[in-house]
C-alpha cells in the first residue's frame, strides 16, 4: 500500500515510516520540518509542507493514489498546550479536520490517527488500575482535549462518510531504533528519558523532577513506557486491519507496566554508568499521578505484542542513540 504519513519526519513518525517500509509498504511523508528532521525520513519520499496547505497535500499525492493515511502531525507539549490553547485547537483540530475532509474527498478510506493516553485525564476512579479503552475520557489538559476532539470527528466521518479509522492512544513512547541511527531529537526537549540521557552526557546540569508529592510509592509520577518501535509496528497492523471498512476503532498502546520518574532515573544511572543529578520543582499543570495501560484489546484483535518495551531495553536503546548522536540529527 502507498501510505501518506503526516509528521513522518518526527520522532514517532520516522519510526512508523521505517516500519512501513520494512513491511513492504510505500510511505510518502508530508512534514513541514519545523520539528521533524529530513535525515530521519531515510529513503522515503518527502514533501515539505503543512497539513493546512491543500497544495502540499496534492503534491504528496502526485506520486499516485494513496491507500491510507497515518496522521501524526500535531503540537504535543502538555505544558505548552495549557499556555497556548488557541494554537493547539488550531493545529490539532482545525487542520486535522481539513485534512480528513480532503482525504475523504479523494476516496481514501483508511485513516490511522496518532492519539494519546491524555484523553483519559486523571483516572482517579481507579488509581493504579490499567486503563481500558472504555474508561471515561475527561482530559485534564488542552493537548488531550484536542486529540479527543479529533477522535470524535473520525467517529462521525466513519458513520457518515464510510471512513475506516483507527485511533491509537499512545502512553509514553520512548527509546530508539535498535539499529542506533534513529531516535529522539526535540528542541526544546521536554520528555523525561531524553532529558535523563542529556544529563548523563553532561549536556544539561540536572534532571528536574516535576513534583514529589503525588500519591505514589515514591511521590513521583508513574508512567507506562512503550518502545517506539513496538508502537510503530502497531500502526502497520492497524492499516492492514482496516481493509477499507467504515468502522472506527480505538486501541491503547502501552507496555502494561508503570515506572516512576525516580525509577527511570535510577535505571538510567545503572545503564549509562554515569552520574545523573536531579533538582526538584512543583507539579506540572495537567499531569495525572498514574497512567497505566491495558493493551488487551489490541493484543486480542490485532495480535500486537510489544517486544522491546522493558524499561531496560528502552533505556539501553535511548542511551545508544544519545551517546552516538549527542547533537541528534545534527551530527555525531
Amino acid at each position: 500500500m502507498r501510505i501518506l504519513v503526516t509528521g513522518g519526519a518526527g520522532y514517532i513518525g520516522s519510526h512508523v515510516v521505517r516500519a512501513l517500509r520494512a513491511s513492504g509498504h510505500e510511505p510518502v511523508v508530508l512534514d513541514d520540518l519545523r520539528e521533524g528532521h529530513r535525515a530521519a525520513v531515510g529513503e522515503a519520499r518527502l514533501v515539505k509542507g503543512d497539513i493546512a496547505d491543500s497544495a502540499a497535500i496534492e503534491e504528496a499525492l502526485r506520486f499516485g493514489p494513496v491507500d491510507g493515511v497515518v496522521h501524526m502531525a500535531a503540537s504535543c507539549l502538555v505544558g505548552e498546550s495549557m499556555q497556548q490553547p488557541g494554537r493547539y485547537f488550531d493545529n490539532n483540530v482545525s487542520r486535522s479536520l481539513r485534512l480528513i475532509e480532503l482525504i475523504v474527498s479523494k476516496g481514501v478510506n483508511r485513516f490511522v490517527f496518532s492519539s494519546t493516553a491524555a484523553v483519559y485525564g486523571d483516572p482517579a476512579s481507579s488509581p493504579g488500575e490499567p486503563i481500558r479503552e472504555d474508561h471515561p475520557c475527561l482530559p485534564t489538559n488542552v493537548y488531550g482535549e484536542t486529540k479527543l476532539a479529533v477522535e470524535r470527528v473520525l467517529s462521525w466521518y466513519s458513520r457518515c462518510r464510510g471512513l475506516g479509522a483507527v485511533s491509537l492512544r499512545y502512553f509514553n513512547a520512548a527509546g530508539a531504533d535498535p539499529a542506533g541511527d534513529l531516535g529522539e531529537d526535540h528542541d526544546p526537549e521536554t520528555h523525561l528519558i531524553p532529558l535523563v540521557m542529556k544529563a548523563a552526557l553532561g549536556q544539561i546540569p540536572h534532571v528536574t523532577v516535576l513534583g514529589r508529592d503525588y500519591p505514589t510509592p515514591d511521590g513521583t509520577c508513574l508512567r507506562d513506557y512503550i518502545h517506539v518501535s513496538d508502537l510503530a509496528a502497531a500502526h502497520v497492523l492497524a492499516l492492514e486491519k482496516l481493509g477499507g471498512s467504515g468502522s472506527f476503532l480505538v486501541y491503547n498502546l502501552g507496555a502494561e507496566k508503570a515506572a516512576s520518574v525516580l525509577e527511570v532515573i535510577e535505571a538510567a544511572r545503572r545503564i549509562s554508568s554515569r552520574r545523573i543529578s536531579t533538582s526538584d520543582a512543583g507539579r506540572r499543570a495537567g499531569d495525572p499521578p498514574v497512567l497505566l495501560a491495558s493493551s488487551e484489546r489490541i493484543r486480542r484483535e490485532l495480535g500486537w505484542r510489544p517486544e522491546m518495551s522493558s524499561l531496560e531495553a528502552i533505556l539501553t536503546s535511548a542511551w545508544r542513540w544519545h551517546r552516538e548522536h549527542p547533537t541528534g540529527f545534527g551530527g555525531s
